[in-house]
């Protein structure tokens, strides 16, 4: 993992001149030796002609590519989209850690656990221990999964804000009733690379 990450820092910056990078991430807890990066992308179109430019990159292929390929044991994609009420965020400063919450949801899609799931979201926000950066909804990939990243300090000021939180009466009623479109959730807590934007 640590060759693995200083070729991204020392690299990464051969993709990015493709198509812009959102984050990079390791992941600290909830998974071993994972990282999970984000690709900013206007339409389908941009992502194949960005597919086809790095595919030819030579540079790329040769000093990041073949050399990281013996690293890997398996690699997952998704493509996500921001949900039409949230905005990309940005930490209020640099040093924290993000995590990303996952939320396997009843099949139904947004019509369905939408609305009941934005009032979680929001009951959470409305207690101020954390912020919120992003939540993406899949449209390829296992459907109905939300995937949700916050930021904060640290991991304890993360505990401590969340147990705060559901002792709040907002958030209580709020997740009571969006549990009930819920399948299954996990969390990670990642760590920002130097060269991600998002840090």
């Amino acid at each position: 993992m640590k060759e693995f990450v200083e070729m991204v820092d020392k690299y990464i910056h051969l993709r990015a001149a493709h198509s812009e990078l959102t984050g990079f991430w390791t992941v600290e807890f909830g998974a071993m030796n994972k990282a999970i990066h984000i690709w900013k992308f206007d339409n389908f179109a941009h992502r194949a002609a960005v597919r086809k430019a790095i595919a030819n990159d030579k540079e790329w292929q040769e000093k990041f590519i073949s050399p990281v390929l013996p690293f890997l044991e398996k690699q997952h994609n998704e493509i996500v989209y921001l949900v039409p009420w949230c905005e990309l965020g940005k930490p209020p400063q640099e040093g924290g850690v993000y995590e990303m919450v996952t939320f396997q949801m009843k099949p139904g899609g947004p019509a369905v656990w939408g609305q009941a799931f934005r009032a979680a979201i929001s009951a959470h926000i409305s207690t101020g221990y954390t912020k919120l950066i992003g939540v993406f909804h899949t449209e390829y990939g296992l459907l109905n999964t939300v995937h949700v990243m916050w930021w904060n300090e640290n991991p304890d000021s993360r505990a401590a804000g969340r147990h705060y939180a559901h002792e709040d009466a907002r958030v209580v009623a709020a997740v009571r009733e969006s549990v009930r479109f819920l399948e299954s959730q996990r969390s990670m807590l990642l760590i920002p690379l130097p060269c991600s934007p998002l840090k």
